[in-house]
């Protein structure tokens, strides 16, 4: 009933920005709180970027000052802004929401991965 749809991944080079989307769509009552994982070959995933619905937001170490969350809760849509992009954060980004739906029920929803690229 409910989807995530995510967009914008894609292969750049080192220092270059991406922007990626992530919209929600269905029987949608309200959305908590947003978010931004990772999952890079080899590695566990971990917690990009988080944002409630009150706006309050937190970053890994490895990515403060480089990027940015934001959502557009008229839209159901979180974004994520990557600036100065380094081959370390290659990886398959992945959007999560906490989701209350029109039957009364709430759950942790997941898009379904977009791959970023960092390379030279």
């Amino acid at each position: 009933q409910v989807q995530l749809v995510e967009s914008g991944g894609g292969l750049v080079q080192p220092g270059g920005s991406l922007r990626l989307s992530c919209a929600a769509s269905g029987s949608i009552f309200s959305i908590d709180n947003m978010g931004w994982y990772r999952q890079a070959p080899g590695r566990q995933r971990e917690l990009v970027a988080v944002i409630t619905s009150g706006g309050s937001t937190n970053y890994a170490d490895s990515v403060k000052g480089r990027f940015t969350i934001s959502r557009d809760n008229a839209k159901n849509t979180v974004y994520l802004q990557m600036n100065s992009l380094k081959p370390e954060d290659t990886a398959v980004y992945y959007c999560n929401a906490h989701i209350w739906v029109v039957a009364g029920s709430d759950d942790d929803y997941w898009g379904q991965g977009t791959q970023v690229t960092v390379s030279s």
